[in-house]
């Protein structure tokens, strides 16, 4: 099997099932040897921040020296991005070998009745492949929701985290916080160590600590007074933390939080698990290691270009925060498509006092939504908007009406900004 031909078995797949549950994949994963009971695993789930907050995470434990995997989505540039050993993607000819070996196992479960999603393929191959490589631990980054998520068919995390909670997803997690923190919360074991991120709204807080008390896990609050932040800029932030100088590349209030989150995670692992390879340096050095595409990414500065992914309301409230603190009074063009299901009308509103101009795009994925339709949006909110007709072409298009001093700002989808990312990089500096 090709990996070409891998991925187009996978996608053939259902993106959900018609009946919801893990008895099925949990039957799957018994044929395939139980690789998920193999591995000790920290378990992050949330609505903003989990990418980033796992990313932290399994890079501070590979500077720690553990053999470390992670599992996270979606994919920005490469499907392979979603499955990583000690920082590095998966090859596609071991992906290959890995789904050989998994997807026939499916098709005969499904001649059976037993049906399993393209979601639960993916977690599956990923737990396959993570035993085959021996890793010490791995880190799970939910895909949706957390209580019947294909990645809890694990039963002992070291560490279950929760990040920040909100509004996403509301036709399957529910319309209010209390369901949706109680979907999230479906990850915490009983009697495992549990880890929240600061700044959690009263509501899905209460939850989180309902739960963590019923389920006799120890809860631990991330304390956001604890990092103390230097100097940002566009070049990065700097923080202090214990007597430790942290750097990364990362920026926004957001990050921040997020670190302070994996920050708070380590620190369970090494006081209360006693993994003893943790230390100030694994800190240190992990945090300067993260590299998060699309994540408030700079791009370019010349002309300037930021491709941010952040696709739900909060997600535009925290790029909003960001472009009034880092690029104050700049005209900015955004370059924008959107998925059909996503919370657009909010999105675009929150987004629409900043911009000047919007060119839109049709994203490469059947739940786009029609560019005539978001364009119309822009318009409705006062921003002139135009059509994009190719991914370049929109690109050169925003470029120009940004002007030299202005910014084109890529958002709106993690589909769009992994479209555009590569072409980016390739044309931008042809545009100087």
């Amino acid at each position: 099997m090709t990996y070409e031909e891998a991925l187009k078995q996978i996608h053939a797949l259902h993106r959900f099932k018609k009946v919801p549950g893990l008895v099925h994949l949990h039957n799957l994963l018994h044929a395939l040897g139980d690789p998920q009971e193999k591995l000790p695993c920290v378990h992050v789930a949330g609505t903003n921040g989990k990418g980033s907050t796992s990313t932290m995470i399994a890079s501070m434990l590979r500077k720690s020296r553990y053999r470390t995997g992670l599992f996270v989505s979606p994919f920005v540039t490469d499907f392979c991005e979603r499955i990583q050993l000690n920082n590095r993607p998966i090859p596609h000819r071991e992906f290959a070998q890995a789904a050989e070996d998994v997807l026939p196992l499916i098709l005969e479960m499904e001649s059976r009745g037993e049906e399993l999603s393209e979601f639960e393929a993916i977690t599956a191959i990923a737990f396959y492949w993570f035993a085959q490589q021996n890793c010490d631990v791995v880190v799970l980054e939910v895909g949706l929701g957390g209580r019947l998520d294909a990645t809890n068919v694990i039963r002992n995390p070291l560490c279950s985290v929760i990040t920040h909670i909100s509004y996403d997803h509301t036709e399957i997690l529910g319309n209010t916080l209390t369901e949706i923190a109680g979907e999230k919360c479906g990850i915490l074991k009983e009697g495992c160590e549990a880890v929240c991120a600061p700044g959690q709204d009263s509501e899905a807080l209460a939850v989180i600590r309902r739960t963590a008390k019923e389920r006799h896990c120890p809860l631990t609050e991330a304390d956001p007074h604890l990092l103390h932040v230097m100097d940002e800029t566009l070049a990065g932030t700097r923080m202090g933390y214990q007597d430790m100088l942290l750097e990364m590349d990362l920026l926004g209030d957001y990050q921040v939080t997020n670190a302070i989150t994996a920050l708070t995670c380590m620190e369970v692992l090494r006081r209360k698990i006693g993994m003893d390879r943790i230390t100030d340096h694994s800190y240190v050095s992990g945090l300067a290691a993260v590299r998060m595409p699309a994540r408030f990414e700079v791009l370019s500065k010349r002309p300037f270009v930021i491709a941010d992914g952040a696709h739900n309301p909060d997600g535009a409230r925290v790029l909003a925060e960001s472009l009034k603190r880092y690029l104050p009074k700049k005209h900015l063009v955004a370059l924008t498509g959107m998925c059909a299901d996503k919370d657009v009308q909010h999105y675009v509103h929150t987004l629409a006092p900043l911009f000047a101009e919007a060119v839109v795009l049709p994203l490469e994925n059947p739940r786009s939504m029609e560019p005539e339709k978001l364009s119309a949006l822009w318009q409705q909110n006062g921003v002139t908007s135009y059509l994009g007709e190719y991914p370049g072409q929109a690109l050169s298009l925003a470029v120009q009406l940004a002007g030299k001093d202005g910014a084109v700002i890529i958002c709106g989808s993690l589909y769009l900004a992994g479209e555009l990312r590569p072409v980016a990089l390739d044309i931008l500096p042809l545009l100087r």
